[in-house]
C-alpha cells in the first residue's frame, strides 16, 4: 500500500466517496429495491457516442435513468475504423445488447474541434485530432469563409458529427445488422452548453441504402 504524500489535500477525493454514500442514502430512500433491481443486468435502448467533455452526461441532458444508455466517450466523439475500444463497444451494444438507436453526439465548444482548427502541435493527441482535420478539409470551401471563430468552429462540430455518422453506418458492425433485418438507426445530435438543447442533425439512417456504392456490402 502506497503512503500518503503530505502535499496532496484528498478532501476533494473524499469527497467523492462521501458523495457516494449520500447517493446511496438518497436512492434507498426513494426505492429500497433500486440497486437489487439494477444489479439483475441492462438492456438500454441506446448506445451514446459521445465526446469526453466532463460537462456532457448522457443520462443528465436526456432525462434518462441508469440502465437505459450505454455509453462511450472519447476526444471529439470520433468513430475511427481502427478504434478497438470504440468498435468492441459498438459490437457489444449491436450484437449482444441489441439496441435501437445509436447517437453520435457532439457538443458547441468542443475543445477537441477547436485544437483541430488551430496549427499549432499539442503532442500525442494530434494524431487523433488529425481525423477531425481531415473533416475540416473535406468542408474546407465553405468553412475557410466564416470569418467569425466561434461560429467557425460550431459549424466544423456539425460536420465533425455528420461525418462520423456516416463513418459508423460504414461499419461492418451496423451494415451486417442492417442486413440481418435487425432494426438499428444510427443518428447525429450536437448539445449546447449555452442553453442545454440538443439539435438534430438530420442524418438519420435505418439502412445503407444511401451509401456510396464502395462502402456498401451486399
Amino acid at each position: 500500500m502506497c503512503a500518503k504524500k503530505d502535499n496532496i489535500d484528498n478532501s476533494l477525493y473524499d469527497g467523492l466517496l462521501e458523495g457516494n454514500k449520500q447517493f446511496v442514502k438518497d436512492t434507498l430512500a426513494l426505492d429500497a429495491e433500486y440497486f437489487v433491481n439494477l444489479a439483475k443486468g441492462q438492456k438500454p435502448p441506446v448506445l451514446w457516442i459521445g465526446c469526453a467533455d466532463s460537462r456532457v452526461p448522457a443520462n443528465q441532458i436526456t432525462n434518462t435513468k441508469p440502465g437505459e444508455i450505454f455509453v462511450h466517450r472519447n476526444i471529439a466523439n470520433m468513430v475511427i475504423h481502427t478504434d478497438m475500444n470504440m468498435l468492441s463497444v459498438l459490437d457489444y451494444a449491436v450484437n449482444v445488447l441489441e439496441v435501437k438507436h445509436v447517437i453520435v453526439t457532439g457538443h458547441y465548444g468542443c475543445g477537441g474541434v477547436i485544437a483541430a482548427m488551430s496549427n499549432q502541435e499539442y503532442g500525442l493527441i494530434d494524431n487523433w485530432l488529425r481525423h477531425i482535420k481531415d473533416v475540416y478539409r473535406l468542408h474546407a470551401s465553405e468553412l475557410d469563409i466564416i470569418e467569425d471563430d466561434i461560429e467557425r468552429s460550431d459549424r466544423l462540430v456539425e460536420y465533425n458529427v455528420i461525418e462520423n455518422v456516416h463513418n459508423l453506418c460504414k461499419t461492418s458492425i451496423v451494415q451486417n445488422a442492417w442486413l440481418k433485418g435487425q432494426s438499428l438507426g444510427v443518428h447525429g445530435w450536437v448539445y449546447s452548453l449555452n442553453t442545454g438543447i440538443i439539435t438534430d442533425m438530420k442524418v438519420s439512417a435505418y439502412d445503407n441504402a444511401n451509401m456510396d456504392n464502395v462502402f456498401r456490402f451486399k
